[in-house]
């Protein structure tokens, strides 16, 4: 093995191991901040969630408080999602599409919008964040594992480079010594 390729076996070593490290570390921090961030909220478990009365501060957490979200939302719209809730509410109240049945507003004269709409919009944000912040960590559990998988790649290629690919004096050297004892 020549020396331009030994050297280049540990160059390639050092920098997997250095990646490793780096995504580790990276990984790490990123999911202590996704952490860090769902307790600054202090969102609390509700009794029907599978962490009651419990601070929300993982992602997996927050995605199973998202869910219970969405079902609260749907109970609290008759089970309808935003998309499927007609817009404007009539003058008894009652909900409606079409803009001309609609109550109007008596300072601005614009239709009165449905306000079980306004619920899922504030909902449909809250989620998306708390669906986010599961994402975010596993995706940095995901920079962990591979961050731990290329620093035992750049350590076993070094250990190849130093122990398998010696230079040819030694080799040659060591195969003497083995002739010598065989024959001596």
């Amino acid at each position: 093995m020549t020396n331009w390729a030994r050297r280049g076996g540990i160059a390639a070593s050092i920098l997997l191991i250095a990646f490793g490290i780096g995504a580790i570390v990276i990984g790490a921090t990123g999911r202590d901040t996704v952490r860090s961030d769902l307790a600054r909220e202090q969102i609390v478990g509700t009794p029907d969630s599978t962490i009651p009365g419990q601070q929300v501060d993982t992602g997996g957490e927050a995605k199973e408080f998202a869910a219970v979200m969405r079902k609260h939302t749907l109970e609290a719209t008759g089970g309808r999602t935003y998309a499927t809730m007609p817009r404007f509410l009539d003058s008894s109240g009652k909900p409606t599409d079409d803009e001309a049945a609609a109550a109007k507003e008596l300072k601005t004269g614009q239709a009165v919008e449905n306000p079980a709409r306004g619920i899922w919009i504030s909902s449909t944000a809250f989620q998306t964040a708390l669906n986010t912040a599961y994402f975010a960590e596993s995706v940095a559990t995901f920079v962990i594992a591979m961050g731990a998988a290329l620093l035992l790649v750049g350590i076993g290629f070094l250990v190849l480079t130093l122990r398998l690919l010696k230079p040819e004096r030694a080799r040659a050297k060591r195969t003497a010594v083995r002739a010598a004892a065989v024959t001596g």
